[in-house]
């Protein structure tokens, strides 16, 4: 069908397939699962994912249609967003052919939600310091060690692990990268609870977990490279808010705040056209970055350029809000609490605003990089955390 015709199908089937009351918590996880294989039945789950393992392999013209019509809903997807737009992209870029068929396919449908276990508590911003051990025992590796700040672990199934496997080379060259069963015996997860008394993120703790060879993700000790593809996928999908349900309720869009202010004055409404540009302009950056990539042009470091293009709206959309509405917006029981208070968050997951600046000043507009002394050192030598 033509993309009008595509467009017609996508907004009927929106309109009466999206939920439109709410649910509790309780029973939120088994609605969103329902809506995601109903949405994958309806071929718009993966729409431009290969079709060998699940996907629609249509272009991102389709999935830029579908796009636009699903921003005037809420769609109760955000719990798969990690598998759809982080973890399920590196596995279908870097994974085996047996992860890509057991995988893809039920993280699609929804039959199975994912985390990403990356950040430590030694090893944020600066990941490569990790010190969660895989170690060889035959045709397993044996997982210890902790990490944090890890979305959705609380109900994840499966998850992206980044450990260290060799300690002797410096340590971007001693990680490899494995799928983890999340339920399995010794895995610990426990909820940390943000400003807004939401409990999204979480610490994670391995204590003797087996992990089967074949559940590796590329080679052995080149898991930072599949690490930075990871990372590419995660800033884009953020930047382009994959699997985050649309924008139709967001309190601190155009839209809304177009209905809770007074536009009669015209300074309201200047401030206003500056938020629009803003959100058109980043929109517009990511319907280019999807274009190229659909095109087999790597976007690299413009990934992180338009994921600190994200957050610095967000951070805007934050403060025009609260001076537009007044320091009552802040409140716990105002429209607009909640959006101010997971604002400073989207400049902090992901990478910081400060580690995507040296990204794309070095990556990008070629700038001299921040001198390094442990980049030739072997691991085992660096003070590192609690590494000794």
């Amino acid at each position: 069908m033509n993309l009008a015709e595509y467009r017609r199908a996508a907004a009927h089937w929106l309109r009466e397939n999206v939920p439109t009351d709410d649910h509790p918590e309780a029973d939120g996880i088994a609605r969103a699962k329902e809506f995601m294989a109903k949405l994958h039945d309806a071929g718009y789950s993966g729409i431009t994912w290969p079709k060998q393992w699940g996907g629609q392999g249509l272009t991102q013209a389709e999935e830029r249609v579908f796009a636009e019509e699903a921003r005037h809903y809420v769609l109760p997807t955000y719990v798969f967003s990690i598998g759809l737009g982080m973890t399920g992209p590196t596995i279908v870029d870097r994974g085996s052919d047996a992860l890509r068929e057991r995988f893809v396919r039920p993280l699609l449908r929804g039959e199975e939600i994912w985390c990403q276990l990356f950040s430590e508590p030694g090893a944020g911003s600066d990941v490569a310091s990790l010190q969660t051990r895989a170690v060889r025992d035959g045709d397993h590796w044996i997982v210890n060690g902790q990490k944090v700040w890890t979305s959705v672990a609380h109900h994840a199934d499966w998850g992206l692990l980044l450990a260290r496997t060799n300690v002797d080379v410096p340590k971007h060259k001693g990680l490899t990268m494995f799928v983890i069963d999340m339920h399995h015996p010794g895995v610990t997860v426990r909820p940390l609870k943000d400003m807004s008394g939401r409990a999204n993120f979480n610490e994670v703790f391995f204590d003797n977990v087996p992990i089967p060879d074949e559940h590796r993700v590329g080679e052995v000790d080149d898991g930072w490279s599949v690490a930075v593809t990871t990372l590419l996928h995660e800033r884009l999908s953020i930047s382009a808010g994959v699997g985050m349900g649309g924008q139709k309720d967001h309190p601190a869009s155009v839209e809304a705040l177009r209905r809770a202010l007074d536009t009669s004055d015209p300074l309201v409404r200047d401030e206003l056209v500056e938020l629009h540009i803003r959100t058109r302009a980043l929109a517009l950056f990511n319907q280019r970055l999807a274009q190229e990539t659909k095109a087999g042009v790597f976007p690299g470091a413009r990934g992180s350029a338009a994921k600190l293009l994200l957050a610095e709206l967000t951070l805007y959309q934050a403060d025009l809000a609260t001076r537009l509405a007044g320091p009552e917006a802040a409140l716990a029981d105002h429209p607009l609490a909640r959006a101010i208070s997971m604002a400073p968050g989207m400049a902090l997951g992901g990478g910081t605003n400060e580690i995507m600046r040296n990204i794309v000043g070095d990556r990008v507009l070629g700038l001299p990089p921040e001198p390094r002394v442990d980049k030739t050192v072997p691991f085992k030598d660096l003070k590192v955390g609690t590494q000794a």
